[in-house]
């Protein structure tokens, strides 16, 4: 490692007692970052090689770290020393919290059946049906609950305004299956077209999920259970009546429609305290909202 490395992480060293409670420092946003670019090849090799061994910690359960870690991730070609700083922050946060685990629970979950409302959509979309393996295997034992939490950050990105989807799917009660958060494509200009453009793409991840369960002789018990915390998206799709002018939110809202009506999903509300994709659309601030959010999650998180 150069000097200059070296001096970089000795200067971001917590003082002794100290903790550091959440992934990132407090207001920062590695977007508005303009500190000095970090130096050569070697500079750039590190950091690039420190967000790796990030984004494998992600995929390896540490959920509570996947938007700071793709926040990081979209500057891997011009990072900078404070991009490195927040890094260096990021592990004594992880250092901090060390015995948070996953822990795949195979049980039902308790479904409050009350959020969900089912309506004849055969007018609009007549004949629609799941795509089933044609030649898919008999299913054998239990049948299985999938449910997917879906999530969006109106405009999160402060240079180019794009917002950010989040969505987690479970299979059962806790055991988490997939996780993703990942700027979207295009910029919406209203919270409504942001939370319609997440849940398409959660759909989508689990239309395939479904798909190759499927192929694995898993038999499905029902539609997934998908949860959202906004209130416009969920009475869209549980009411044909809805229209929409907007041609990019209109594709989005007759896409997850469809699927509702060909029994693939059906939609619910919750409050976003209670919603864990939360965690992967923005960053939340050490507090009891995130500490619950990690409690839905997470195991022995400390």
């Amino acid at each position: 490692m150069s000097n200059y490395l070296v001096e970089e992480h000795h200067g971001t060293t917590l003082k002794k007692g100290s903790r550091a409670r959440s992934p990132l420092p407090n207001n920062y946003r590695p977007e508005l970052d303009m500190t000095e670019e970090l130096e050569g090849e070697e500079g750039a090799s590190y950091f690039q090689s420190l967000v790796g061994i990030l984004r494998w910690m992600v995929e390896l359960g540490r959920i509570d770290i996947i938007t700071e870690v793709s926040m990081l991730a979209s500057h891997l070609a011009l990072p900078r020393r404070g991009h490195l700083k927040s890094i260096f922050h990021m592990f004594a946060y992880l250092k901090a919290h060390h015995n948070a685990t996953i822990v795949m629970d195979p049980s039902y979950p308790q479904i409050d059946h009350s959020v969900f409302k089912t309506c004849n959509w055969s007018d609009m979309y007549p004949g629609a049906t799941e795509p089933i393996p044609p030649n898919a295997p008999e299913p054998r034992g239990k049948s299985i609950d999938v449910i997917l939490y879906v999530d969006s950050d109106l405009a999160g990105d402060n240079i180019n305004r794009r917002s950010r989807t989040g969505y987690m799917i479970y299979v059962n009660s806790r055991a988490l299956v997939i996780a993703h958060s990942k700027k979207q494509a295009r910029i919406e200009t209203s919270v409504f077209g942001a939370e319609f453009c997440a849940l398409t793409q959660g759909m989508d991840r689990m239309r395939g999920l479904r798909y190759k369960l499927r192929t694995m002789r898993i038999p499905m018990k029902g539609p997934t259970y998908a949860y959202g915390d906004n209130m416009s998206v969920i009475h869209n799709t549980q009411r044909p009546d809805s229209t929409l002018k907007k041609k990019c939110n209109s594709i989005a809202y007759h896409a997850c429609c469809e699927a509702v009506a060909a029994g693939e999903m059906i939609t619910g509300h919750v409050p976003s305290e209670k919603i864990p994709a939360d965690l992967a659309t923005k960053i939340v601030p050490p507090g009891q909202k995130r500490d619950g959010l990690l409690d839905i999650v997470m195991y022995d998180f400390r």
